[in-house]
């Protein structure tokens, strides 16, 4: 149903009979087809636009606070991240007064104890980047790493037993999920992980740089807890592999570290 009234007026032109050639409607030319034409692709151009204006700032918020996907470029991982997955991390996993545990794999920015602080490059180059990293169409910075918690504050960490494990607190830790013929550590080391710092392995040893390679940087390789990004909790590309990052319980047995603290470890 019409919802307003529509008022026909006679063209001037019309014939004496009183047929008309030509209507006006409510009194008014209509536009020409070209601009009516015109007039209609704008406004839509505008709206698409916007919407996808609108989901671009909703996935940089998204990624920002939430979760992020994040590219694994190396085999540093293996077998547990693959080169190619992307994986989801999570980043209120330590936002509410979590804190990352023995086991976890994490995403963390590595300035200050893996990487040294570089000078900021072209800004408009750096917010590209960041926007494709934020999708996960990008490699992540090269200040980002992705390894696996080993100790965390008051730990000591030691390569390695009789056996050739590695203990935490003197307990000897099993880990299945290391690289298939690497061993657990190829190089020795007797260290106590300050409050508020972790230590952290690749799970492919022999093809993995982490804190065993910054034991005489500045921090010792021991990443701060803030500069952790968030904990890799999915696997969501290629769809092969689409799944959770598995969880280990190789730490289960590990005590707590004593109040007192250990005593200080030696550097091997």
């Amino acid at each position: 149903m019409d919802t307003e009234a529509q008022h026909t007026e006679r063209d001037p032109s019309s014939d004496p009979e009183g047929g008309s050639r030509s209507a006006r409607v409510s009194g008014d030319d209509g536009p020409a087809p070209d601009e009516a034409s015109t007039a209609g692709t704008a406004p839509s151009w505008r709206r698409t636009a916007f919407v996808g204006g609108a989901c671009v700032a909703f996935v940089m918020l998204l990624s920002h606070f939430v979760v992020q996907p994040f590219l694994i470029p190396s085999g540093s991982m293996e077998p547990t991240l693959q080169v190619g997955d992307r994986i989801i991390v999570n980043k209120l996993a330590y936002r509410f007064g979590g804190e990352p545990a023995r086991g976890d794999v994490v995403v963390f920015d590595g300035t200050g104890s893996f990487v040294r602080e570089q000078p900021r490059g072209n800004p408009v180059t750096g917010l590209l980047h960041d926007g494709a990293a934020a999708l996960g169409l990008a490699e992540p910075d090269e200040t980002d790493f992705v390894k696996r918690v080993v100790g965390i504050g008051g730990d000591r960490v030691v390569c390695c037993d009789k056996d050739g494990r590695i203990t935490v607190n003197g307990v000897p830790v099993e880990e299945w999920y290391v690289m298939a013929g690497d061993r657990p550590s190829s190089v020795p080391f007797d260290i106590v992980v300050p409050q508020d710092r972790l230590w952290v392995m690749g799970d492919h040893r022999s093809q993995s740089s982490d804190s065993r390679d910054h034991l005489g940087s500045p921090g010792g390789g021991m990443v701060p807890v803030d500069r952790v990004v968030g904990r890799a909790d999915w696997i969501a590309w290629p769809f092969g592999r689409w799944s959770t990052v598995p969880a280990t319980d190789a730490f289960g047995a590990v005590p707590a570290a004593p109040a007192g603290g250990h005593g200080a470890g030696a550097h091997g």
